[in-house]
């Protein structure tokens, strides 16, 4: 059986910190916390925990807090999580399972990151990060915000999920990282470019979002999948700003790139649903619900736009098209993912009497 460090760097997560642990502490040999500043119980919690929590001065840079706490373990892996992760019961089984039976040669397992649920419990983003590593390896963090672990050698692929379970976010705070960057002059990869992009989108700046998109797009240089959602979160960016023409353009532009992606698929069918063309909207969305993502993906993979969201939308055009009982049908699919949903409950209800009189049925936007 292997042993396990588990690293983490932490600041004031007296909210979170013991609800992490709780779910993880019997499995590791190991816990070392970092702290790069915490003002309120955080230490305190640790310690309940551990006698092996250190200080980090923050200076501004994930990575360089990363690779500080890997530095305290003395396990043959290590783990990480951030303060609100948890791993589930189903999961920690697994990875009980794996520290008894891993082959010693393997230098890094990835598994799932769930970096979102719905108030259903459904997965709604998914993807793979390297999460346990061999410590003798010297595998080193990389990047101010939005770091990964440069690993290298033999790398499996587990069934196991990490739950990210935030309660709030922090916004603009790494919008900020990357403008220091800038102000630096420091060169930016074409990974900055797309997650600066992400974080503009995401605190509004859709104007500024597309230009980084365009940049790293542009590149010759970055990984693949970063330039296919560059597209698919620039058509975002369009669809924001009321510029359908476009954000249809930043779609198909995805299309160069690879095979069409469900992200795609479903966004197209919303586009041309709301131009009214209902018959092509259709076409996309049985396109979307066609699409099964590779297990073993390691970008994003945002669930509900191959599951019940093209079937919720299904249900909405095939009404308007006229055809009750393929909305019908569509309906019952999107509840088998959300059986409580009161949008689909009272679609159910409404197609049931086959729509007799004038109705509306309730869509997803």
């Amino acid at each position: 059986m292997i042993t396990i460090s588990l690293c983490m760097i932490v600041k004031n997560e007296e909210a979170l910190l013991a609800r992490c642990l709780d779910t993880i502490k019997d499995i590791v040999d190991e816990i070392n916390i970092v702290d790069t500043g915490s003002t309120d119980r955080t230490v305190e919690i640790a310690k309940q925990y551990t006698d092996r929590v250190f200080f980090f001065e923050w200076i501004g840079n994930f990575a360089a807090a990363r690779n500080e706490s890997f530095k305290y373990a003395t396990k043959e892996y290590i783990l990480y999580l951030d303060a609100d992760d948890v791993v589930l019961e189903e999961d920690r089984a697994k990875l009980k399972e794996l520290k008894e039976t891993l082959d010693p040669s393997v230098d890094s397992v990835s598994m799932y990151y769930d970096a979102g649920t719905d108030e259903f419990g459904n997965v709604t983003l998914r993807y793979r990060r390297n999460r346990l590593v061999k410590r003798e390896k010297n595998f080193l963090w990389c990047g101010d915000c939005h770091q990964y672990l440069a690993v290298n050698g033999k790398i499996i692929n587990a069934d196991i999920a990490i739950t990210h379970k935030k309660i709030k976010h922090a916004v603009g705070r790494t919008v900020s990282i990357y403008e220091k960057k800038i102000e630096r002059g420091d060169d930016f990869s074409p990974r900055d470019y797309f997650y600066y992009g992400n974080e503009l989108r995401e605190n509004g700046h859709y104007e500024k979002a597309i230009e980084s998109y365009d940049k790293n797009i542009a590149l010759k240089e970055g990984w693949i999948e970063d330039k296919i959602f560059a597209c698919i979160f620039k058509a975002d960016c369009y669809r924001f700003l009321g510029d359908l023409n476009n954000e249809l353009n930043s779609l198909f532009q995805s299309f160069q790139l690879s095979a069409p992606r469900a992200e795609a698929c479903s966004r197209i069918g919303y586009n041309f649903q709301q131009k009214t063309d209902y018959k092509t909207a259709a076409f996309w969305y049985e396109l979307a619900i066609q699409q099964v993502p590779d297990p073993d993906r390691w970008s994003f993979v945002y669930t509900a736009y191959h599951t019940w969201y093209p079937h919720l939308q299904l249900c909405v055009c095939y009404y308007n098209l006229g055809d009750y009982q393929k909305a019908y049908e569509h309906n019952e699919e999107a509840m088998q993912y959300r059986p409580e949903d009161q949008r689909m409950r009272h679609n159910k209800a409404l197609l049931k009497e086959k729509l007799n009189k004038p109705a509306t049925v309730k869509e997803d936007n």
